[in-house]
């Protein structure tokens, strides 16, 4: 009897199911709260950063500190970054007493908001709402860093490390892969989480480029925006819409004014809208065939052809790119396009 009133009890008891606690900590899907539980998928993390006893490691979600222990072995300090404050007061709690309390220092917020300290390498497993904008938010960070490890939504991560031609090749691809070298570590199954996820996740490595690329981060972006419209389409096809021309055509009249009366130059290395590069919201190519009807109206169509939409059509033709497709073109052979266009005095920011 008394085992039987025991085991009812427990099964009404505020924790089931038992895979939403750590700790005594609940774990909200609703906020990403995914805390990995295999200690030997935590070992292949901390291993494959490649972690100097001399590292500062920058954590993004720390939650309850698996992860967390791990780097504070193999590194010199860790910067944990958490917006519960459930989370921080047990990671304290956890750690408080230890040779490792005076190694970790835990800030409580917004990872996007919050102003990143200096940092030699970055391990994390986000909330994957946040993937894009902290990717990109990563890339721009100053002073540079030596790598980001991170957990990613496997999809996502396939889009980071996709090649030209790859079906998930994207903006998101061409610009992470412009500002950094990204590679494909593991796959993570989604039962490696309390509570599992509804999708299967990734690690990736990536390594902003030293030194970055020479080329306006405004105007590369506006660039990359346009060319992926529909990725499937071909450039030509892009640059005759009413709507591109028409802010091309914009730019240019008021560059061609400015220079009139000034110096302007272009080729900076402009502070950059990290929230544009790391939207992906205005790609609308995923899925979408060549001879889909576009919502934008093409220019003029048989009517008159105006100068400007020529002068468009005519750097297109001089690199042979009118017929290609954003979806096949390389890191290399976008710059090309973009000098391409600048030289003839046609901007994209």
């Amino acid at each position: 009897m008394a085992g039987g009133k025991m085991k009812k009890d427990k099964q009404k008891g505020p924790r089931a199911p038992s895979n939403h606690y750590q700790g005594g900590v609940t774990f909200h899907k609703s906020k990403g709260q995914h805390i990995l539980k295999n200690p030997l998928l935590v070992d292949a993390i901390v291993q494959k950063a490649g972690i100097k006893p001399t590292d500062t490691i920058l954590e993004i979600g720390p939650g309850t500190g698996n992860l967390t222990k791990k780097l504070l072995e193999a590194g010199k300090m860790v910067i944990a970054v958490e917006l519960d404050p459930r989370m921080v007061l047990e990671l304290q709690r956890r750690f408080q007493g230890t040779p490792f309390s005076n190694r970790l220092k835990v800030i409580q917020g917004d990872v996007l908001k919050t102003d990143l300290p200096y940092f030699d390498i970055c391990v994390a497993n986000i909330p994957y709402q946040i993937s894009s904008p902290l990717t990109f938010k990563l890339l721009f960070h100053q002073p540079g860093f030596r790598c980001a490890i991170i957990m990613f939504q496997r999809e996502f991560a396939m889009r980071l490390v996709a090649q030209p031609g790859d079906n998930l090749y994207c903006r998101l691809s061409v610009n992470t892969q412009f500002y950094a070298r990204v590679s494909h570590l593991l796959k993570v199954g989604k039962n490696n989480f309390r509570p599992p996820p509804k999708v299967d996740s990734s690690v990736v490595r990536i390594e902003p480029r030293k030194p970055r690329p020479e080329v306006n981060h405004k105007e590369w972006d506006g660039f990359i925006r346009i060319c992926f419209i529909r990725k499937n389409k071909t450039l030509g096809s892009i640059f005759k819409q009413k709507n591109v021309l028409s802010l091309l055509e914009k730019n240019y009249k008021t560059l061609q004014a400015l220079q009139g009366s000034q110096n302007v130059s272009l080729s900076g290395n402009d502070d950059m809208e990290i929230s544009r590069l790391g939207d992906e919201s205005m790609e609308m190519d995923d899925g979408m065939d060549d001879d889909m009807d576009m919502e934008c109206d093409e220019a003029e169509g048989e009517g008159e052809v105006s100068e400007f939409k020529n002068k468009v059509i005519s750097v297109l033709k001089e690199g042979k790119f009118e017929e290609q497709r954003a979806s096949k073109l390389s890191q290399e052979s976008f710059l090309t396009l973009l000098s391409m266009f600048n030289k003839a005095g046609i901007h994209f920011s």
